[in-house]
């Protein structure tokens, strides 16, 4: 069965950086994609980033793929996030999940089917 586990997400000052992580236990080669979604306070899950295992193809928004870096180690089965520039807004529960959907359907919380249980940021002004 597989597992998701995220980590990394913690207190950081405006203008810090983060890296989170996502830890994939027993893992399929089935799984076409990774995304990173999060859920801030009062408002409605949102799509960051996706990849795939290989580290291609990626998908960003595009109001956040100039601070926000997705990555992935094969070997390691684990999903990375990187995010600079932080600022308040960014403050939120961030999520990995898993995909087999096609890569034009990435963004859509709806394709995926295996969910971490969060990882909360919180960025002090």
């Amino acid at each position: 069965q597989v597992q998701l586990v995220e980590s990394g997400g913690g207190l950081v000052q405006a203008g810090g950086s983060l890296r989170l992580s996502c830890a994939a236990s027993g893992r399929t080669f089935s799984d076409n994609g990774m995304g990173w979604f999060r859920r801030a306070p009062g408002k409605e899950r949102e799509f960051i980033a996706a990849t795939g295992w290989s580290g291609v193809p990626t998908y960003y928004s595009d109001s956040l793929k100039d601070r926000f870096t997705i990555s992935a180690d094969n070997a390691k089965n684990t999903v990375y996030l990187e995010m600079n520039s932080l600022n308040t807004d960014d403050t939120a529960v961030y999520y990995c999940a898993r995909t087999r959907s096609a890569f034009n359907n990435w963004p859509s919380q709806y394709v995926y089917d295996l969910w971490g249980q969060g990882t909360q940021v919180t960025v002090s002004s």
